[in-house]
């Protein structure tokens, strides 16, 4: 994974090389700058995840600056520091979208833990937009409900629409922790699901076969065409999520 990519931008060289020295140790790429005409240089020439600015600069302030690498970079966090903390600079802060506003002196451990705090955020943001372009053949298992659903070995069936429609699906973390998922395979053109039945197949690394039984007697509505997909890109990126994959979707279940 590419390291992420922090400015900091401030006219005292000692505190500049003192934050670099603390997020060059954690893993970070670290650039400074000590005033606004070169901040706004870098920013415009090259991009960063996170800007780290301080207020008062020989030449041009910080919000300024903030302001700039809004237009250029408006995907790149910018957190305000500052030695002379004022209510309107935070509000001002505040108002341009600043992630925090960091008062000087501040700890070394204060510094990271801000920065840290910037990533996990933008993380979870990553994670969950990557995660939601799968959002119409994957179930939360929190939507799960233990009171109105079938679960027996790691296949699982809930109720849609008042319980006239029924989905049938696999615990993908189950079968992941066995070593068993590699590839689902539905059987194609079925019309209807009989309790007990086969409906489909795990194939496992080892050329393993497993079938897939149903819970249920229904109707064939919608098979999930794209079940393969979410299972190699989630599976590889986001296994520990708690995500379920739904197979089938049935009518009328008896």
């Amino acid at each position: 994974m590419e390291k992420q990519r922090v400015l900091i931008i401030d006219d005292d060289p000692v505190i500049a090389l003192s934050c670099k020295k603390i997020l060059d140790m954690e893993g970070y790429t670290v650039f400074t700058a000590e005033d606004g005409e070169s901040a706004i240089k870098k920013v415009s020439d090259e991009a960063y995840d996170l800007v780290i600015t301080d207020v008062r600069l020989p030449d041009i302030d910080g919000f300024t600056i903030f302001r700039e690498s809004r237009i250029v970079q408006p995907s790149a966090d910018v957190m305000v520091i500052s030695g002379y903390p004022s209510v309107e600079d935070a509000r001002e802060a505040t108002r341009l979208g600043a992630f925090e506003y960091l008062e000087k002196p501040f700890t070394p451990d204060f510094m990271l833990s801000a920065v840290k705090k910037v990533f996990d955020r933008r993380g979870w943001i990553l994670r969950g937009a990557y995660i939601n372009q799968f959002k119409r053949y994957i179930v939360p298992s929190s939507d799960l409900d233990d009171l109105t659903m079938y679960y027996k070995d790691g296949i699982w069936a809930r109720p849609l629409i008042k319980g006239e429609a029924w989905e049938i699906g696999i615990d993908v973390r189950q079968f992941l922790v066995s070593g068993q998922l590699l590839y689902v395979e539905i059987m194609k053109h079925m019309k209807a699901l009989a309790a007990g039945e086969p409906f489909a197949q795990l194939i496992s690394s080892d050329g393993k076969i497993s079938e897939i039984l149903s819970p249920m007697t229904g109707v064939v509505k919608m098979l999930n065409e794209q079940a393969n997909e979410v299972i190699s890109s989630l599976a590889k990126n986001y296994a520990s999520e708690g995500w379920q994959l739904w197979l089938v979707r049935i009518l009328n279940p008896s």
